[in-house]
């Protein structure tokens, strides 16, 4: 058997040259994970629903780390959105050849009370935008033999909230989706994976974890006994997303800290 000594972890998270979108990167987990990319050589595409302050900031954050980095913008809620989100990409460089899906919807909402129109639009961002984009994205992937597509999914795949029904169900859907097409796209050096984050400090929780009473029962849950900060997630993005990771595809990875464990 012949081994190779020379490892150099360094060249292998290396992602000069490399081109990412990183989808809902205004904010919280998705401008971590843009920032990591960037701090690895990325150009990244930096995306918000429309122009805004944070998505201001989140650029002049990843421009800081790779100034050839930009922004676009599009509601995914919208079918024509990706294939927008695209022709803006392809005004600044070609497609990305890493693509994180991490935008998403989430409606605290009972099971039965979820209206029609919120389910849809759950499963649209969270599902259907995030097929629409790997198929855009694909065909350049294959033709340079090169690609990293990174869903980011949730706890809840595994532990459902009882008011999150449909957002669990669509995080669900979008990681079996990963493991159908990590399979039909490995022959062409391309990885397909799913990141599940727990609960992590962001904005979206906010409100939620600065009632103490329920932030305790959340800890009290989680066998770490803290949340996760956004940055949590981008080591373990940054993994997925470069040559570090060549060898791993259809997997689906938890930072959660112990959350999703029985016990």
């Amino acid at each position: 058997m012949k081994y190779d000594d020379d490892i150099n972890l360094g060249k292998k998270f290396d992602l000069r040259g490399r081109r990412a979108l990183v989808t809902g990167s205004a904010r919280g987990i998705g401008r971590a994970i843009a920032l990591g990319l960037a701090e690895y050589g990325a150009q990244v595409a930096v995306h918000g629903v429309s122009q805004s302050a944070p998505l201001e900031s989140a650029l002049a954050a990843v421009k800081k780390l790779s100034p050839s980095s930009f922004s676009v913008t599009g509601d995914l809620s919208d079918a024509e959105s990706p294939e927008k989100i695209a022709e803006q990409i392809k005004r600044q460089c070609p497609l990305p050849d890493i693509l994180v899906l991490n935008a998403s919807v989430q409606y605290r909402t009972k099971w039965l009370e979820i209206s029609p129109a919120e389910a849809l639009k759950q499963m649209q961002v969270n599902f259907n935008a995030s097929l629409a984009l790997m198929q855009i994205c694909f065909p350049l992937m294959k033709e340079q033999r090169w690609g990293r597509i990174l869903t980011i999914g949730s706890v809840q795949e595994f532990r459902p909230h009882p008011d999150m029904a449909v957002y669990a169900a669509s995080k669900s859907a979008q990681e079996n989706l990963v493991r159908n097409v990590a399979r039909q796209v490995a022959a062409y050096g391309i990885t397909v994976n799913n990141l599940a984050p727990g609960v992590f400090a962001t904005d979206r929780n906010e409100e939620a974890l600065s009632n103490p009473e329920y932030a305790k029962r959340v800890t009290d849950c989680i066998p770490a006994r803290t949340y996760a900060e956004p940055s949590d997630a981008a080591g373990a993005a940054l993994l997925l997303c470069s040559d570090a990771g060549r060898y791993i595809t259809g997997a689906n990875l938890v930072v959660d800290g112990g959350l999703r464990l029985p016990g």
